[in-house]
């Protein structure tokens, strides 16, 4: 049996999936509501099954099954563009540049404003993303080149079809107000803050907490944020609300209000990669930025 498929159901697919509502990926695409069911009705119809749940909106398995095919499309599809236009090998076009926030706050911008000074030619596009959507993002031909990291102790592997080259390495920090007894130590270790005010961070729930090397820090937590902007938790310690862990690269403009530790037994490393398709060829204008990224890194 052969079923013909229009890319644009697929999409659209796509989009209902991850948002998991038919307004908002219709919001997302330009369309209408009613188009995008129609679009969804119509694949249900050619595959001969049910590919979206409706409530609450989550893809079957027959729906799963297209989205990995897709998938496979898109990244092949990536690939032969970021091929064809390497075969150019021009200092036009464009280039799409994803990073999380604390990268896209330190080391991107310099690296950018050296691209745009040696070829202003280039269009450049730069969107911030959270780390577990960057993979992706790639291999659906979304970004051309990504800022990555994963932690020295919980190592991510790439997914097939992308290659990554180290940056830096980005050591975590205790940071603490000024005022803090600790202040002025050389280093420190977690244990010296049993009875410290902790501000959560995303360094501390997200990558950190089931890791056998934190142990406890005590039951201070008299301070419940919750959000993923290590800025906001920097500037709550300046503040004086409490100490976190946060990345050094976060450190470079932090306020006087706040002291910089760093951390012994364990430390704690989290290391920063650019990323993308792994293909024969690639553009010179992502091939520069990649440089421009290096030798930014390797300033901070």
């Amino acid at each position: 049996m052969t079923w013909l498929f229009d890319p644009r159901h697929l999409l659209t697919l796509r989009a209902v999936a991850r948002l998991r509502s038919f307004a908002a990926a219709a919001e997302e695409l330009g369309y209408t509501q009613s188009a995008v069911s129609q679009q969804i009705a119509e694949l249900e119809k050619r595959v001969g099954a049910r590919v979206v749940n409706r409530r609450p909106v989550l893809t079957t398995e027959a729906g799963q099954a297209l989205l990995d095919a897709e998938a496979e499309i898109s990244a092949s599809m990536s690939r032969v563009a970021t091929e064809l236009a390497a075969l150019a090998e021009g200092v036009g076009g464009r280039v799409r540049l994803g990073a999380f926030i604390s990268a896209a706050t330190s080391i991107v911008p310099p690296a950018l404003a050296r691209l745009r000074a040696a070829h202003p030619g280039v269009q450049i596009i730069l969107r911030e993303l959270e780390q577990s959507e960057t993979h992706a993002r790639l291999l659906q031909g979304d970004i051309d080149l990504a800022v990555t990291f994963d932690y020295e102790h919980a190592p991510r592997p790439v997914p097939a079809g992308l290659v990554q080259e180290h940056l830096m390495d980005d050591p975590i920090m205790v940071v603490v107000p000024a005022t803090h007894p600790l202040a002025g130590a050389e280093s420190v270790t977690l244990k010296d803050f049993p009875s410290d005010a902790w501000i959560n961070t995303a360094v501390d729930y997200r990558d950190l907490a089931a890791s056998p090397m934190i142990g406890d820090r005590g039951s201070g937590h008299r301070l419940d944020f919750n959000g993923m902007d290590f800025r906001t938790a920097l500037n709550l310690v300046g503040a004086g609300l409490g100490v976190a862990l946060l990345p050094r690269l976060l450190l470079w403009d932090a306020p006087k209000g706040v002291a910089a530790l760093p951390l012994r037994q364990p430390t704690i490393v989290r290391r920063l990669y650019t990323c993308r398709l792994d293909t024969r060829g690639v553009p010179a204008s992502i091939k520069r930025l990649e440089t421009y990224l290096r030798e930014t890194a390797a300033d901070f």
